[in-house]
């Protein structure tokens, strides 16, 4: 258990909360969605998480190399590690909600890069092996304790889950390895900050956006991090 306290205002604090409780309604039951990311076709069932980061999938593409081998941390429906396989032949997805690795695979079939990636369930790193050139990690913005596994997605108990993601990423990195990092201020951004500067890390923005939402400003960040 992290010592995790919110390094933002309690009136932040109190509005985030609410974001959270409003999001409580069960999507468990939705009927699959369908949708298109950057000419790619997904399907989408209620117990996996549906995608929304503003920003991340173009930086994935600009980012991958063909020699790159890659992690999508954290895949979900495998939007990540989809992309990154239009590029690289060499690429794993992990995620610790099993729906969401069986949704991966189906995705990726959909868009036949399957012979091109490698599916696991595990918890952060427990089920990696080896190095990477690029990690991929969209993680959940939020601290509080998530209510099922589809909530894992956005919300991490006391950011233990991110703690440990820092304590452990550069040991899966190349010598000349980076993560690409999604993360916005509807989560605690500071305390992100305070992972990045312990864990000896150079950060870059490669892309920001700004929106209003419920007449408070949200920024959401893609990082490059580089050691």
């Amino acid at each position: 258990m992290t010592d995790y306290k919110p390094m933002m205002s309690d009136e932040r604090v109190k509005k985030i909360k609410q974001w959270h409780e409003d999001a409580k309604s069960d999507k468990s039951a939705r009927k699959i969605t369908k949708m298109k990311v950057l000419g790619r076709r997904f399907e989408v069932p209620g117990n996996v998480f549906d995608p929304k980061p503003i920003g991340l999938w173009e930086s994935v593409l600009e980012e991958v190399k063909e020699t790159d081998r890659v992690l999508d941390m954290g895949t979900g429906s495998g939007v990540n590690g989809i992309l990154s396989a239009s590029k690289s032949s060499d690429v794993v997805a992990v995620d610790v909600n099993p729906a969401s690795v069986e949704n991966a695979k189906h995705n990726a079939e959909l868009n036949n890069v399957s012979s091109r990636m490698h599916f696991a369930v595990g918890d952060l790193f427990e089920a990696v092996r080896g190095k990477f050139d690029l990690i991929l990690f969209d993680p959940p913005f939020r601290w509080f304790k998530p209510r099922d596994m589809r909530e894992r997605s956005t919300a991490d108990e006391n950011y233990q889950t991110l703690t440990a993601f820092f304590n452990e990423a550069s040991g899966y990195l190349t010598e000349r390895g980076r993560i690409l990092l999604f993360f916005g201020t509807s989560g605690d951004i500071d305390y992100l900050y305070k992972l990045i500067d312990e864990a000896g890390l150079k950060k870059e923005v490669v892309n920001h956006s700004e929106h209003e939402k419920d007449g408070m400003q949200v920024e959401y960040f893609t990082f490059r991090l580089t050691q």
